[in-house]
């Protein structure tokens, strides 16, 4: 589902003219980060913020309950399917003026090295192999983008390309259905079809596979995206940067890959997605995908596991929380190291008994000040952290840190079970 009337649906809109340069879209999107917004003149376009800024918008954008969405995930990851090619896309509705600057993309914060596209989504095919992958890019003038590559999956295909002499032909996708946005951000094995993902999860939650369309470069992409730029990744590199990461704070300056723009598609009455970096829609963005991982590495060591979240206290990132039900001793400290076996970014996680809802801080809270002593922590020093954690020590490594907050088996559960009043009749 793309940015259309039921994502938008109860957007608060901002009819004042706004300038991608004057940071007050952040200033709308910071004041209220769960309300949906409508720009409507936004360097004379329309864009849209805060639009997966909750879980429960997430949810309802793949047709599945809250509380399903990470096993509504682990079932497309575990069954991909084709796309369903459409012969008209609905990106295709128009072909803009190739003038990038003319777009409603903003620039987020003072030290920004330019205006940047930050919910913009990378299909890329090379060899037999399709990646699709989100990336932040820096606008350089009307045809030139300078883009952010992790050593990852596009980073080894753009260089397979280099070695071969070529450039690398991509696609960006912006306002793309929410199952290409999420598969973009998932942790696969190389050469697995992101796009293929996002089509299953399209069947199991709207009940008909995705609809892709091509680009005049041959990229199968998704249909329903508001714009799509054809363009190449060329051997030409530039200073990318400074930019606002996960945590809120500038990530440094680097040289990166130029991104030659070629043509820019758009549907009809097209709407820009923006992105808050730093802010709750990045989070779940960039966490939810992650939690799959952990709920199945975690299974493998502990049978019974109910929930897993990032949370959004620790940027859906560096901090976790896990419900299990344990069936001998020891299932909590096993649950702690197969979570940071599930996700290596994360140095802090709390293991709860299934009572617990890991969806709610405060109970997640009560259930390490009441169940649990000093004891039951688990220090790991000397483990390799995240790039986004601005505490890293100078070496790259970090201390992980596991909470059993679980209660011992067998034990008489009077004590730790808050009261309650019995139902009414």
């Amino acid at each position: 589902m793309s940015l259309d009337q039921n994502v938008l649906r109860g957007a608060k809109v901002v009819g004042e003219a706004v300038d991608p340069d004057s940071l007050e879209a952040t200033r709308w999107m910071q004041a209220d980060q769960e309300q949906t917004l409508l720009f409507t003149n936004l360097n004379g376009g329309k864009a849209a913020a805060n639009v997966y800024s909750t879980r429960a918008k997430v949810a309802a954008a793949l047709g599945v309950p809250k509380d399903g969405i990470v096993q509504h995930l682990m079932a497309g990851m575990a069954a991909p399917q084709p796309v369903h090619e459409v012969v008209a896309p609905a990106f295709r509705y128009q072909q803009l003026p190739l003038d990038l600057m003319k777009l409603p993309v903003v620039k987020y914060f003072p030290r920004d090295g330019g205006r940047y596209i930050s919910a913009g989504i990378v299909v890329a095919e090379y060899n037999g192999k399709r990646n699709v992958s989100f990336h932040r890019m820096m606008l350089m003038d009307k045809d030139r983008i300078a883009i952010r590559l992790v050593p990852r999956h596009l980073f080894t295909l753009y260089n397979e390309a280099l070695r071969d002499g070529r450039e690398l032909k991509i696609a960006i996708c912006i306002g793309a259905p929410i199952e290409a946005m999420i598969s973009a951000a998932l942790s696969v094995d190389y050469g697995t079809d992101e796009l293929q993902i996002a089509s299953a999860l399209h069947q199991g939650g709207h009940g008909v596979p995705l609809d892709g369309g091509r680009c005049d470069n041959g990229l199968l992409v998704p249909a329903d995206c508001d714009y799509v730029l054809e363009a190449r990744l060329t051997a030409d590199t530039t200073k990318e940067g400074p930019f606002v990461d996960i945590a809120g704070t500038y990530d440094p300056v680097r040289d990166q890959p130029i991104v030659k723009v070629d043509k820019i598609w758009a549907k009809e009455g097209p709407v820009f997605q923006l992105l808050l970096p730093g802010g709750y829609e990045h989070f779940l963005l960039m966490g939810l995908p992650r939690e799959p991982v952990i709920f199945r590495t975690v299974r493998q060591a502990v049978p019974r596991v109910r929930a897993v979240r990032l949370t959004e206290g620790g940027c859906c990132w560096l901090n976790g929380v896990v419900a299990i039900a344990k069936n001998k001793e020891g299932d909590g400290v096993n649950a702690i190291m197969a979570a940071f076996t599930g996700h290596p970014s994360m140095k802090n996680v709390i293991v709860v008994d299934d009572d617990i809802d890991i969806f709610n801080d405060r109970e997640v809270e009560w259930a390490a000040a009441t169940r649990m002593q000093g004891d039951r922590i688990i220090r790991i020093p000397g483990a390799a952290g995240s790039s986004l954690d601005p505490s890293m020590a100078a070496d790259r490594t970090t201390w992980k840190v596991g909470f059993d907050a679980t209660l011992p088996l067998g034990a008489d559960r009077t004590p730790f079970v808050k009261a309650t009043l019995p139902e009414k009749h």
